[in-house]
């Protein structure tokens, strides 16, 4: 593993997003779901995708607040830009769960 320094660390803007959509993907390659976050008003409302079908399907995740970077470029994923990258833990069997506030904090609320 390498290190990096804590200016490092802080240059990667990781905030808490509130799911207010979530749709099939079935263009992808992988299966995933379409999400709409908000950010709050300093950030506002982002789109991504999310290869997380094994735990969630996208009736659970509208309301569900999750913890993503939100300044790495957009980037295209099939016929959708991603603007954010949901957080996720790898379960025993390699599949993502979502990283979410244990307490209820603010949307758009910044990690630290």
């Amino acid at each position: 593993m390498s290190e990096i320094s804590f200016d490092d660390f802080m240059k990667v803007d990781i905030r808490v997003g509130q799911i207010i959509r979530a749709e099939p993907f079935p263009e992808a390659r992988k299966p995933a779901i379409k999400l709409w976050l908000d950010f709050g008003p300093e950030l506002g409302e982002k789109k991504s995708s999310a290869q997380i079908t094994r735990h969630y399907t996208p009736e659970d995740l509208p309301g569900k607040r999750v913890v993503a970077v939100v300044n790495f470029p957009p980037r295209q994923i099939g016929p959708v830009m991603s603007e954010v990258l949901l957080l996720g833990v790898p379960d025993d069997e390699n599949e993502v769960v979502l990283l979410t506030p244990d307490k209820d904090v603010p949307v758009g609320g910044r990690m630290y």
